[in-house]
């Protein structure tokens, strides 16, 4: 199950966009949610972060995102998206989720 996860955070939906919120949806509502809120599922089999909580959208910036993007998760269930998207990509994306008003 967490290979097809996995596969299906690839960004090669993705490969010329260059809106954030087109890339999120692409590249990341696998794991995290069309919203930023991941299922229950994804976060107790995963960890995978729910980017509407308080204390993360409290500290969130566009670069804790680059970096989480270009480096992946510490534990290694979030993949690193370097030489998957552009820089201008990754830029893009991590403004849209550090600026983004996600539902809750």
């Amino acid at each position: 199950m967490f290979v097809a996860m996995v596969a299906g955070c690839t960004p090669d939906a993705v490969a010329t966009a260059s809106d954030g919120a087109q890339i999120f949806q692409s590249a990341c509502v696998t794991c995290h949610g069309p919203t930023g809120k991941p299922t229950e599922a994804m976060v107790a089999k995963f960890g995978v972060r729910d980017l509407t909580a308080p204390e993360f959208r409290a500290r969130v910036s566009p670069a804790l995102v680059e970096k989480q993007v270009h480096a992946g998760s510490k534990n290694k269930l979030m993949p690193s998206f370097d030489g998957l998207l552009s820089e201008a990509q990754v830029k893009a994306v991590a403004a849209y989720v550090a600026a983004a008003t996600f539902v809750r």
